[in-house]
């Protein structure tokens, strides 16, 4: 049995939207909506019990509160009575009540990091916990030692051998009469351009390199101003280059002032996510219910979404901030599509379906050309190394569970030598919903590796196409390889029931584990 989902298949953080591990999404009560929970906040009632007062909270005390009907929890040091919550809670009472009474910092990391709690549960804020010097080696064995914090941005011991060959990274710079160049050591052989985010903002340059689950960040006041910046990274020798346009020519006595968390190279899931204010710059129909987004980035920031990879989306709604993450996607998916770098590391790109009674959608689509849009860092674990020397790739979609398989439908097919064979199995009620239909038809036509094939569950009568749901049978008689033993990776996205059914259906048919990927909703 495949046995999913598991903590590591799909493997943690490859969904593109939400729900680590495949949460699924419990449904609520008439009443019980994002919109409801926005409205009860700002109602003035009581969230807390405790009339506006904030108090301390001994583990002792957290300890006690660990029912469904008075439930407080700790997320990275503040204390939040969650009861009045817990029926708005889109993963159920359930997964609140995993953290009942205990810090919920963990799991609330592996399943909610991108999460603005703090405006979520402002009104449900109990207090800090309470700090307790006398007894911070409560717990260890003689033979344990409590773990050594980080010093000048170095791991322990213990998370230097959790990262295995990741190696913490140095900097150092230098300067002519026009820029200042600093140079980012990594040692990584495989160091490539998506790999790193760069941001200047109030004289701020903020710089963060991914290098496998680890995080190292750079944020520096500069001693002057920069008119602007570019970023070189070298693939052969793991060396980045960030070069600053000096805004007067005149000579740096140093580089700035190191920031809080400068030089730290911690685990990813550790790092706070970053937002840069973008603006909204066109919209476009695709359907009757879907749009392409388009999202320019600020002058001075570098940011490329690599293959696989989501970003969140932050708005202000009806006093709070609210968070969703969506798959950038291209521009189109006509091979031959002349669009100059400039161009393409300037804007992001959204396919989104527009929900009449959603929370979020609705919202951002009265957003006017030219308003602003909070982008976070990408997010993800894709790796293109997953499927080197795949010969035949299938796509299984639903809906818009099509739009992390955008990019990387046309990297693989730009980029990837073995490949033989790329088909899209593509799921939908009706024809109006089948997305960028006539950009995948002319791919067929222009590519002969490439085939989509359309399956729609409540065609017209005059639809001559395939028909049904996803089942057994079906994808047996469209899981034709190129040749009989050819190596075969099957990637699945769309609503959680159809992945689900899905993955019960390949499973029967005989693939393993390592021949599918999952991005979930």
């Amino acid at each position: 049995m495949l046995n999913v989902p598991s903590p590591s298949f799909p493997v943690p953080n490859s969904q593109q939207r939400v729900s680590a591990g495949g949460r699924n999404k419990t449904p609520l009560k008439p009443g019980r909506s994002l919109m409801d929970w926005i409205k009860l906040k700002s109602s003035g009632k009581d969230l807390t019990g405790l009339r506006g007062r904030l108090i301390e909270v001994t583990e002792e005390e957290l300890a006690k509160h660990n029912r469904k009907t008075d439930c407080w929890t700790c997320i990275r040091g503040l204390v939040y009575n969650v009861t009045p919550y817990m029926e708005y809670h889109p993963g159920g009472e359930e997964e609140l009540m995993k953290a009942a009474g205990i810090d919920g910092t963990q799991l609330f990391d592996q399943v909610h990091r991108w999460v603005n709690y703090e405006s979520m549960l402002k009104e449900c804020l109990i207090g800090r916990m309470a700090v307790k010097h006398a007894s911070l080696l409560k717990g260890l064995t003689a033979t344990e030692k409590p773990e050594k914090t980080h010093i000048n941005g170095l791991l322990p011991v213990s998370a230097k051998q959790e990262a295995g060959k990741a190696f913490k990274p140095r900097y150092d710079w230098f300067q002519t009469d026009s820029t200042v160049t600093l140079v980012i050591y990594t040692k990584q052989m495989s160091m490539f351009s998506e790999m790193v985010t760069a941001d200047y903002q109030d004289n701020i340059l903020r710089g963060e390199i991914t290098i496998e689950d680890y995080s190292y960040l750079l944020l520096i006041e500069l001693s002057h101003a920069i008119e602007d910046f570019e970023v070189c990274t070298s693939s052969i020798t793991g060396k980045i280059e960030v070069i600053l346009q000096k805004e007067d020519h005149k000579a740096w006595k140093n580089l700035g002032k190191s920031l809080e968390g400068n030089n730290t190279f911690i685990k990813k899931s550790q790092r706070g996510v970053y937002y840069r204010k973008c603006r909204l710059t066109s919209k476009t129909a695709i359907n009757h219910n879907t749009r392409l987004f388009t999202i320019e980035l600020p002058q001075c920031c570098y940011l490329q979404v690599p293959v696989g990879h989501h970003v969140y989306l932050k708005l202000p709604i009806e006093g709070m901030e609210i968070v969703k993450p969506y798959t950038p996607v291209s521009q189109d998916l006509v091979m031959d599509h002349i669009q100059s770098t400039d161009s393409k590391n300037k804007y992001i790109y959204l396919m989104i379906k527009i929900y009449t009674n959603g929370s979020f959608t609705p919202h951002f689509d009265k957003l006017e050309i030219g308003d602003p849009v909070s982008v976070s860092s990408p997010q993800g674990c894709f790796r293109m190394a997953q499927i080197e020397g795949i010969e035949d790739i299938f796509l299984v979609a639903a809906g818009t569970g099509f739009t992390p398989m955008v990019k990387l439908l046309k990297t693989v097919l730009s980029s990837l030598p073995s490949l033989r064979k790329v088909k899209l199995i593509f799921f939908n009620k009706t024809e109006a919903d089948i997305l960028w239909r006539e950009h995948l038809e002319t791919l067929c036509l222009s590519d002969r590796r490439f085939e989509a094939q359309f399956i729609l569950s409540e065609p017209s009568q005059s639809w001559v196409g395939h028909k049904g749901q996803i089942s057994s049978s079906l994808l047996s008689e469209a899981l034709t390889r190129s040749k009989e033993d050819s190596s075969v990776w099957i990637c699945i996205c769309g609503p959680n029931g159809f992945v689900d059914q899905g993955l019960r259906c390949l499973e029967d048919l005989g693939f393993t584990k390592e021949q599918l990927f999952v991005f979930r909703e």
